[in-house]
């Protein structure tokens, strides 16, 4: 039996903690031997939905193949002060002296950080959280804008949905990709992503504008991106002119609307070389003709 304990702080997100624990309690439901646990140091935890929850005051037993798991809490920075009691930062810091596995999602960083834990490790957050994180441990080597990192028995991943794709990731390292892949199926999660993939995707990164014209275009780009889209049919979509369209596409998201088509077909590319496509099946799967141009693309500057 393996067991994973959730830490829980007040004012917690649900998700940090429903998502991951939905996936270990999955694995078990298909015969899989995990026992979840939670321990907070009230038994009454707040959190930030307004869900009232339950836990144990007494932490259990812990062997060296468990794993603890910190999930965040809402805060629009890191906490000034403890969220925990050094007592408590201290029983995770004997599991992982113990060969325990232990990990956080989102700013439950803060709590591994002021336990010591990220000193000299690789380490993630949400993007609102990671400058903060990296100011405040600056023995800590934050890594921007990915899903998850794992460095040694230390796991740090972003923001809230993301703690699915790291307890996904610890299955498949613990049972092997193909239960990962049972339970992702289970969950109706669309695809296990790596933990080096971005945390927003250019569909989100070009949105925070207020075109409804481009929105309409991006919607039909984003749906379609892997056709040949003409900019003449983008513009009458959009009811105006080839011109007006890539200038107020420009304006609105700093791309043309054939860069952000081939951003797009770049991110699904680099998630299907993630999951072991070669480059040439990667470039025909998302629309290039051959692999040329995606060679290309990648090897532009992140910037470009």
């Amino acid at each position: 039996m393996t067991r994973v304990v959730f830490l829980l702080a007040p004012r917690l997100h649900l998700l940090d903690l429903a998502g991951p624990a939905q996936v270990f309690s999955a694995a078990a439901d298909l015969g899989h031997t995990w026992e979840i646990g939670y321990v907070a140091e009230q038994e009454d935890v707040t959190t930030a939905q307004g869900i009232g929850l339950k836990a144990a005051t007494r932490w259990p037993e812990l062997a060296a193949g468990d794993l603890v798991v910190v999930p965040g809490w809402r805060s629009p920075s890191l906490p000034t002060g403890p969220v925990f009691t050094r007592e408590t930062l201290e029983r995770v810091v004997a599991h992982h002296t113990a060969g325990g596995t232990v990990a956080s999602i989102c700013s439950g960083a803060d709590a591994l950080g002021r336990a010591g834990l990220l000193d000299g490790r690789r380490c993630t957050t949400h993007h609102d959280l990671q400058d903060e994180l990296a100011r405040r441990y600056p023995r800590a080597s934050v890594v921007p804008d990915v899903l998850f990192v794992q460095d040694g028995s230390v796991l740090t991943s972003a923001g809230i949905a993301s703690g699915i794709d790291l307890a996904l990731h610890l299955l498949a390292v613990r049972h092997g990709p193909y239960v990962a892949a049972q339970v992702a199926r289970t969950m109706v999660v669309h695809t296990r992503r790596n933990g080096d993939e971005q945390q927003d995707s250019a569909m989100l990164r070009h949105r925070a504008h207020l075109s409804d014209a481009v929105h309409r275009v991006q919607d039909v780009i984003d749906a379609r991106f892997t056709d040949p889209l003409l900019l003449t049919g983008l513009a009458a979509g959009a009811g105006v002119s080839e011109r007006t369209l890539t200038r107020r596409f420009t304006e609105a998201t700093g791309l043309t609307p054939l860069r952000y088509q081939q951003q797009l077909r770049l991110e699904h590319a680099e998630h299907l070389i993630g999951q072991g496509a070669t480059v040439e099946s990667a470039a025909r799967a998302v629309g290039f003709q051959d692999a040329r141009m995606l060679r290309r693309l990648r090897a532009r500057p992140a910037a470009d």
